[in-house]
Order: C-alpha cells, then structure tokens, then sequence
C-alpha cells in the first residue's frame, strides 16, 4: 500500500536502476513498518525539471500510504532526503516531498479495497 513516485532531472544508468529502486523500497519498509511486498516505487527519470529557476539536480518525492503517520513527517522527510542526498549526488535542500494519507476504501488491490 505504500507508494513512492521519484522524479528527478537526474538520469540513473540502467544498470544502476533496479538497485536503487530496491533500495528505496527497503528503506520505505522499513520507516513505515509496512510489509516491502505492498510497496511500490515508481521513477521517472531525466525529465526536464526546474527548482527555484535552477535545472541543477533536484528530486520531487511523493510518498503516499494507507495510515501514513502524521506526526512522523518530520523523520520520513529526513530519512528519504538523506537517501536521495546519498544515491542521488544533489543537495538536500534540492529535495521536495509531499505526503499523503490514503483512506482504505480508496486504495484498490487484487480486485478490492484495504
């Protein structure tokens, strides 16, 4: 259930891709206490971006989740920042994340809702 979407001006190589992907999957897992079989990266890439007039390497995170905790936003914006930071090879403050509580009856998976 929960999804995280990368967009970035970056290109990571295809070789590299799966890797990343991986790993950000793991990390969402893990700061979400959420099973990683529900989670969802998707990663779009190398598409043309602006932030702040600059088109220097930057990154627009949007993490949504079924009970995303609210009061947690803080740490899951420090924690995905510092892993774009990281894999990423740009500078924190080049980072934008929105968060978005899901409700279950508007989450579909496997033909129903959560």
């Amino acid at each position: 259930m929960p999804l995280l979407q990368i967009t970035t001006n970056q290109t990571i190589a295809a070789d590299q891709q799966h890797a990343f992907i991986s790993l950000c999957s793991q990390n969402v897992a893990e700061i979400l206490g959420k099973p990683e079989r529900y989670v969802m990266v998707t990663l779009n890439q190398d598409i043309p971006m602006l932030f702040g007039g600059e088109s220097s390497p930057c990154v627009y995170l949007e993490l949504k989740s079924i009970g995303l905790p609210e009061d947690r936003t803080s740490d899951l914006s420090a924690t995905l920042t510092r892993l774009m930071v990281s894999e990423l090879d740009l500078d924190a403050d080049r980072v934008y994340i929105e968060f978005s509580d899901a409700q279950r009856h508007m989450w579909g998976w496997n033909g129903g809702t959560f």
